[in-house]
């Protein structure tokens, strides 16, 4: 049976790319990976919209949720978090094992964040020295505004903007510079269609001034370090060789097919997706402000999308991600990012069809496959 991958990380990653790092292994401290690092430094400088320094580190996009707290946080500092989702709920956990005083805008599962609200905590509490948002909340698929946030941190000297762009950046526009995001980071196994392993940093300069007073412990994640050995061409420890160089394939591609492309590409998919959803009588997780790298679908009626997605794997191959803690058993999740095309779409749609009717629910079965291929047969 051919194996699917639809769930938002890891996702599909090319096959050319998998046989660029297949090649016999490098050393890092050779000028043959400073070359093939260099190109990466560049094309991550395209993607993430800067002229700053986005740093390379081998982790998980966690290990980057780290760096951007300890390297620019001291303890004691009050932090405003956007918390309404897992990884929302992963940035409070992160600053209280820093000792950070931690303000929280507990948000809805599958509503995005009124800026309005960020505004009035900062006004309020004029002590709270940054906020923390997830450009898009993988675990309800919502996307958050930040574009509007950007517009109210970057009137203060005194407040940083954190994005946790991890199944945002190279999906939809999140432009470090233009915006005044402060600090943005990203990861290897969304957008960027690689295996989990690699998690990106980017500050500006704003965000270094921070830099300078933070008293937090750092080590491995200490972005001066990375800085500074950037300029070389080079990490200040072991980096994930066969990952970087399959990263420098990656945005060689991404830089042909150009940013507006990129996302032109992902929201048509996201649409798709969604409009099939909506065709088979299924409601979205994120009603008001969906996030085009996931759709998150509610499990019709009494029916637990466990069924559906283990329905889904077991006869067609086809691995879908599930909810978490409270949206358990209620919604399934079905990516967009990595290697996933026109076809892909259409054929989730298919199977997610079969497996619904035989489940029992009553629907206009081939209604969802119908849209999406309405939508996605035409160039």
């Amino acid at each position: 049976m051919k194996k699917y991958l639809f769930t938002p990380g890891p996702v599909p990653v090319p096959e050319d790319i998998l046989l660029e790092m297949a090649r016999p292994i490098i050393h890092h401290r050779t000028v043959e990976f400073e070359n093939i690092f260099a190109e990466v430094r560049e094309g991550l400088k395209y993607i993430f919209q800067t002229k700053e320094e986005v740093f390379v580190l081998a982790s998980s996009g966690t290990g980057a949720m780290e760096g951007a707290v300890t390297n620019t946080l001291s303890r004691g500092d009050p932090a405003l978090v956007v918390n309404g989702g897992k990884f929302g709920e992963r940035w409070v956990k992160i600053c209280q094992a820093y000792g950070i005083e931690v303000h929280e805008i507990k948000v809805e599962w599958g509503e995005a964040v009124d800026p309005s609200e960020i505004k009035g905590a900062l006004s309020k509490n004029p002590s709270i020295r940054a906020v923390l948002i997830q450009a898009s909340e993988t675990s309800t698929g919502v996307m958050h505004p930040t574009k509007e946030i950007a517009e109210i941190t970057k009137e203060r000297d005194d407040v940083i903007l954190i994005v946790d762009g991890i199944s945002a950046v190279g999906v939809f526009p999140q432009p470090l510079d233009a915006w005044g995001i402060d600090v943005l980071i990203g990861g290897s196994q969304k957008a960027f269609m690689l295996p989990p392993g690699l998690a990106f940093a980017a500050l500006s300069k704003k965000a270094w001034k921070f830099n300078e007073r933070s008293n937090l412990p750092k080590f491995y994640f200490d972005f001066k370090r990375y800085l500074k050995d950037a300029k070389s061409n080079t990490t200040p420890w072991t980096p994930a060789i066969t990952l970087v160089i399959g990263l420098a394939s990656v945005l060689r591609n991404f830089k042909n097919e150009g940013l507006e492309k990129m996302f032109q590409r992902h929201a048509r998919l996201a649409q798709a997706t969604r409009e099939a959803i909506k065709a088979i009588g299924l409601e979205l997780y994120a009603k008001h402000s969906p996030s085009t790298a996931l759709t998150a679908a509610i499990s019709p009626g009494d029916i637990n999308a466990g069924k559906i997605i283990s329905g889904l794997r077991d006869r067609f191959g086809m691995t879908l991600a599930g909810g978490q803690d409270q949206a358990k058993g209620k919604i399934f999740r079905i990516s967009h990012m990595g290697f996933i095309d026109r076809a892909d779409i259409i054929a989730v749609i298919s199977a997610l069809e079969c497996i619904l009717r035989d489940l029992g629910y009553k629907f206009d079965f081939g209604a969802g496959s119908r849209r999406a291929s309405d939508i996605l047969g035409v160039e």
